[in-house]
């Protein structure tokens, strides 16, 4: 069991198996080169998976894969197949931007993914290709498609962006009504690796936006979970997700791996504990003890409220987000 010094139980792993990613959406990742990270500098199937079996025997009970975006990393269904072989009960999810599921969607099923997160944050092509810079909407949608036709559990996450996607709100909350996938709206987290003129809305704004159209009411959390959940006369769910309040962390159980080894006990927080030499060693006494150090330092809250802190220095693309 995992148990941080505030008493949260941690039992979600998230995953980052690349820092690569085939977009560059401007609230991310908007000016970097088309680049990678040497191969031998990240950790390999069997070395992230090495390290996940330790979670599990330590009460790890959930595993996202993440990136960069997932998919570019070749064969991320063997990886998949490892974790769900060894415990087939752990529930594997994957937070992606959609481009390439058309063709991966039923080999990632068959692996043993339960759930799929995919980023969409516009209905309109030309709208979509400026956030993304590249013109991906066809693609997007073909890949939600192939995830639901796949029989996986499918979430949309949508960043609002004044004066550029904020028309949208109402669209995109009927597009995933329609096709029975929960929308979880995501507040813009600052970030220095972001374009520096984005602003988003605050989940407030985008409450009000929905109810002049839509009747909804609050229901409470999930156990562990991010967003705050309402709930419409016909019973769908969505929800926002408001890293801005302290209160966001009060449940967190969660830590993040890099693809290249650093452990992460807080995504606001530059600290970290790379487990990457004591993996490769063989070492697992060492690296369930690295695991247990940055278990008990979580820190109790993020940064946001902090004096003077107004933009993370995170890079959100080698952590997941």
């Amino acid at each position: 069991m995992l148990v941080d010094r505030f008493k949260r139980h941690v039992t979600y792993l998230r995953v980052s198996v690349t820092e690569r990613c085939n977009f560059r959406c401007r609230y991310c990742m908007a000016e970097k080169p088309f680049s990678w990270v040497p191969k031998e500098n990240l950790l390999s199937y069997e070395e992230l998976f090495a390290f996940i079996k330790i979670g599990i025997d330590n009460g790890i009970q959930k595993i996202r894969l993440t990136g960069g975006e997932p998919t570019t990393r070749e064969n991320l269904d063997e990886l998949i197949a490892m974790i769900h072989s060894y415990a087939p009960d752990v529930d594997i999810g994957l937070t992606t931007n959609g481009y390439l599921l058309p063709s991966l969607a039923h080999k990632l099923k068959k692996a043993g993914l339960r759930r799929v997160n995919i980023s969409l944050d516009s209905l309109d092509r030309n709208t979509l290709h400026y956030i993304a810079q590249k013109d991906v909407l066809p693609e997007i949608l073909q890949g939600i498609e192939a995830a639901v036709e796949a029989g996986l559990s499918v979430k949309i996450n949508s960043v609002i962006l004044r004066n550029i996607n904020e028309n949208e709100v109402v669209s995109l909350f009927n597009y995933a009504q329609s096709i029975h996938a929960q929308i979880r709206y995501i507040e813009y987290m600052e970030n220095s690796h972001a374009t520096n003129t984005l602003q988003g809305l605050r989940s407030d704004e985008i409450i009000d936006i929905l109810g002049k159209s839509i009747p909804f009411i609050p229901i409470e959390k999930e156990l562990g979970g991010p967003a705050n959940l309402y709930e419409t006369a016909d019973g769908y769910r969505f929800g926002t997700i408001e890293p801005h309040r302290h209160d966001f962390c009060s449940t967190c159980d969660r830590l993040r791996l890099s693809a290249e080894g650093d452990l992460i006990g807080c995504l606001y927080f530059e600290g970290a504990k790379s487990i990457k030499e004591a993996i490769r060693e063989g070492n697992d006494a060492e690296t369930k003890a690295i695991l247990n150090d940055v278990v008990y330092n979580k820190p109790e809250k993020n940064m946001w409220g902090v004096e003077n802190f107004e933009v993370s220095s995170r890079a959100f693309y080698r952590t997941g987000g």
